[in-house]
């Protein structure tokens, strides 16, 4: 009787993949494009109206989250190029393979810059929802069942929480052309 042999196409992957350089340099990569996209947000936040409420403006907090967000970022390129520069090169294609594991997350943040950008124009509501309904489909909601689910949480989360902000708490959201 012989005994079953493991799977060695996954572990070698991993083991080729944790030897290589191909992972600190794809980590180096996108911490680097988080960077930069944190970066124009920054640049993005001083333009928020000021508040005769607050002492330090309405974007003093999100540009300290931003750039915390940044510093992180740059703390882990540096640590990744230490990473980088101490392995030796592997085989070909392992970053290709790396990014398209990672499609989904690569999809999802793609989505996310789609609503950042479109929420000037269309406004916080209707670019939630949008972005929602793709997010979900796009993580897998396809079946009818699945998408009337959707549409009920992307309804909750983009109106409802336009409806909090503003009756609750008393802050408006931007409301896009359709405002």
């Amino acid at each position: 009787m012989s005994s079953p042999s493991p799977d060695r196409s996954s572990s070698e992957e991993r083991f080729t993949e944790s030897s290589g350089r191909s992972a600190p340099l794809a980590h180096m990569i996108f911490n680097a494009a988080m960077a930069v996209l944190f970066a124009a947000l920054f640049l993005r936040a001083g333009e928020l109206p000021s508040s005769m409420w607050e002492p330090l403006g309405a974007s003093s907090f999100p540009r300290l989250v931003l750039a915390l967000l940044i510093l992180i970022n740059l703390a882990i390129v540096a640590k990744e190029w230490r990473a980088f520069a101490a392995r030796s090169a592997a085989e070909r294609g392992l970053v290709g393979r790396w990014a398209w594991r990672h499609r989904l997350a690569f999809g999802v943040l793609g989505l996310f810059a789609l609503f950042i950008f479109a929420v000037p124009w269309l406004g916080f509501a209707w670019a939630a929802l949008v972005f929602l309904m793709l997010g979900q489909w796009l993580l897998g909601a396809r079946s009818l069942k699945g998408l009337i689910i959707a549409l009920a949480v992307a309804l909750v989360f983009s109106f409802g929480v336009e409806t909090l902000f503003r009756e609750v708490f008393v802050i408006s959201l931007p409301r896009g052309l359709f405002g």
